[in-house]
């Protein structure tokens, strides 16, 4: 792959090319504001902010090698083999750009358009933010024959910028500590985190080495090197590899173009599984749009255009015949956008979308033309992708229906709720939750224990569906997800609105056991799949219910985990135990004072930091293949909690 038209800038990159527009004031006041949280999220973000710097200058065409190291204490360090941060006396402010780019907000290379062509941190906003939010930060620059060092504390310099002799080395290594005063949660990096978003941008950057060291453990070093010559096509290998499905195109398609007037790049890469699902992943100058843009919308349009003229040229659809949806040929698709331009506009303070318009036309114009191509080459492989989207098209048929079939039974009952729902009196979503409850018995203890003002209980029955294995009329006929559908009132699939939700929280309560987490994960992937706003926004969550009661004399206490009931046991001394094997042994009053009451009850909440790695999950916990299945579980069993086994 060579965008060497394209990233390759002026070989100029000196103290001229750093534009500052405002002073570091008010990130340690605010740190939300500029890395998100002060959580795991935010801690990690800081690793991103330098690493980005370093792929900027990949993207330049400057650098291809990186660097990432975590040191004992949780020191990260940085290097790359750039062309080294300008060192020499900046024209505005009269200190040296080093120590600008690190001690004042919106101060980099990404403004005037010499530096870099091509930028994910347009903001500028990197390497201050990391300084003002460590306890301590280096930096060692190797540029023109010498090493420049200066030190840091809490985003002020505390050594001038000096000289340390001579270099055959380029480029910048950086080092920080990230300051407990911010991060007071913790400041242990993670290393699968780091990885995952590490190989992310190796995929984008075809031929960059990253690697990755954790050296916390001198005894048991860590290391991974991540190099991909296939950039964005071994992305979609990779994610299809992970997730154990068969693949309809062997050889991953892939197109690239590069605007008309040299300011921007597009490639796509995509492939066709046997799954019922989609996965689309888009970026823009390596950031990964969550929220899509342009460039997802060209792709979408291109598609379902290109699919139904080649249907039509080729007869496979008749002239009486509807043309199908784009849903119906994205099923299955695994697909990577990934563009590069000169001045992304970003929608949002999260980069979250971008809003280029020419960038749609430029991805719309690219597989009008070349997927075209593709299709008429490879009729085999055409014909087969056009069968599953002729499959999912006579499924969302059946499934439409199945859903005016359920809507008019409805209707002539006079009763839209299901008729085991105990409701509660309040109509108000902000209050409101609904126990989604596995079992009769359980369902009875619920109804008794609950607060009836704002507590909906809806006890589970019939066979549960394994979306992962149905198109959606199968969900329409299913007995036990459907009276969920009504019960929550926003429907599901293309219809789903968030506006009609009855509750604000969705809790699933189920047993302790494998079969209570087998039956967990079912409704996760239903909602993931068919509801996925619900888990975006923070309304499903798992009610955990306790493992043992402890009673001594006319005194009682739960234990929600053996630990905990050894812990409470050496407190109490000898007592009686009772292990619960399901939620039915409770009685009402233990369920409501354990799992129900809100002054006491302990809930997680399900949240999808990551599509891609959730999208992975269910498909090979979910999927047919068993093998897949046993190395995920064996892989993840050290995160699994409260298994009866």
């Amino acid at each position: 792959m060579e965008f060497s038209k394209v990233t390759q800038s002026n070989d100029k990159y000196d103290e001229s090319e750093i534009q500052v527009l405002e002073g570091l004031e008010a990130v340690r006041k605010r740190p939300g504001m500029y890395i998100g949280s002060t959580g795991p999220r935010g801690l990690h973000h800081l690793v991103y902010e330098i690493v980005d710097n370093a792929v900027d200058e990949a993207l330049a065409g400057y650098c291809d090698k990186i660097e990432v190291k975590i040191l004992p204490g949780n020191i990260i360090s940085v290097r790359d083999d750039g062309r080294g941060i300008p060192v020499g006396i900046h024209h505005q402010v009269g200190i040296p750009t080093v120590t600008v780019v690190f001690t004042m907000l919106h101060a980099g290379g990404k403004f005037g358009g010499g530096g870099y062509k091509v930028s994910g941190g347009l903001h500028g906003v990197g390497a201050s933010v990391v300084n003002a939010l460590s306890e301590w930060l280096e930096v060692e620059v190797y540029k023109e024959g010498k090493t420049y060092f200066q030190r840091f504390e809490r985003g002020k310099a505390v050594t001038g910028l000096t000289e340390r002799g001579n270099t055959e080395l380029s480029g910048t290594f950086v080092r920080f500590k990230p300051d407990t005063e911010i991060f007071k949660e913790s400041i242990e990096f993670d290393y699968e985190t780091l990885k995952k978003r590490l190989r992310e941008q190796a995929f984008l950057n075809a031929g960059v080495n990253i690697e990755l060291s954790d050296e916390r453990d001198p005894d048991n070093i860590k290391t991974d090197k991540l190099h991909y010559t296939g950039g964005i096509k071994s992305f979609v290998e990779y994610i299809n590899k992970r997730k154990a499905v068969e693949v309809i195109n062997p050889d991953v398609m892939y197109f690239s173009c590069v605007a008309p007037d040299d300011s921007a790049t597009a490639e796509v890469a995509m492939q066709y599984t046997d799954s019922y699902n989609e996965l689309m992943l888009s970026f823009a100058n390596d950031i990964h749009t969550t929220d899509g843009g342009t460039h997802e919308d060209g792709f979408r349009r291109a598609l379902t255009r290109v699919m139904n003229d080649y249907g039509r040229k080729f007869n496979i659809l008749k002239d009486s015949d509807k043309n199908l949806s784009g849903e119906d040929f994205r099923e299955g698709l695994t697909v990577i956008i990934s563009v590069k331009l000169r001045e992304a506009q970003f929608e949002g303070q999260t980069k979250a979308r971008l809003g280029n318009t020419e960038i749609g036309t430029l991805v719309n114009n690219l597989i009008s033309e070349k997927l075209s191509a593709y299709l008429e080459e490879n009729p085999s492989i055409s014909r087969a992708i056009f069968d599953k989207a002729m499959a999912s098209s006579h499924a969302r048929e059946a499934a439409r229906k199945a859903r005016d079939m359920v809507r008019r039974k409805s209707a002539l009952e006079n009763a839209a709720l299901p008729g085991k729902l105990a409701d509660c009196q309040s109509r108000d979503s902000k209050e409101t939750e609904i126990y989604i409850v596995e079992g009769d018995s359980a369902g009875g203890s619920a109804k008794g224990g609950r607060d009836r003002k704002y507590q909906a209980i809806l006890p589970l029955w019939g066979k549960m569906l394994n979306v992962e294995k149905a198109r959606l009329d199968k969900v329409y006929s299913n007995e036990k997800l459907m009276p969920i559908v009504t019960a929550l009132g926003c429907g599901i699939g293309d219809e789903f609105n968030i506006e009609k939700l009855r509750y604000g929280k969705i809790i699933i309560m189920a047993d302790a056991d494998v079969d209570g987490s087998h039956i967990r994960t079912l409704l996760l992937t239903f909602f993931f799949r068919y509801m996925k706003p619900l888990v975006e926004q923070g309304h499903i969550y798992l009610a955990q219910p306790p493992l043992y009661r402890l009673t001594k004399g006319k005194k009682h206490t739960y234990a929600f985990s053996d630990k905990q009931r050894d812990v409470i046991m050496t407190d109490l001394g000898s007592c009686e135990i009772q292990r619960y094997k399901g939620l039915g042994e409770m009685d009402s009053q233990q369920l409501w004072e354990t799992t129900m009451d809100p002054e006491r009850r302990t809930m997680l909440r399900v949240e999808v930091g990551d599509a891609e790695a959730a999208d992975e999950a269910f498909t090979v916990l979910m999927g047919d293949k068993v093998e897949p299945r046993r190395e995920f579980i064996e892989e993840n069993a050290k995160y699994a909690e409260n298994l009866d086994i």
